[in-house]
């Protein structure tokens, strides 16, 4: 691959995640990012206030930084697990056709 397509690739890659960003008005702005547990909760809490939860979190972590880094590696593993069995999965179709 020449160096001016893999610079043209970096530059469309920044662009396509920065302008969502941009156009929604989150970057610049004191926007928080929140879940959808949290909008649940809120919504459940107007419908019935005095709902109890069924059971309760096993772990909770100390901190938002430590709960979205677990999430990241949840993410990860996962990501992990299906790109290797799609490529195991793959290979072994190559194999046989060859």
């Amino acid at each position: 691959m020449k160096k001016s397509t893999v610079i043209v690739l970096l530059v469309l890659v920044v662009v396509i995640s920065v302008f969502p960003l941009v156009s929604l008005g989150v970057i610049g702005s004191d926007a928080e990012f929140g879940g959808a547990d949290g909008m649940a909760e809120g919504v459940i809490a107007e419908i019935a206030p005095d709902y109890q939860p069924w059971f309760a979190s096993i772990y909770e972590p100390a901190s938002g930084e430590i709960e979205s880094l677990l999430f990241a590696l949840q993410a990860a593993l996962g990501a992990g697990l299906i790109g290797y069995y799609l490529g195991s999965r793959g290979g072994r179709r190559s194999e046989k056709s060859t």
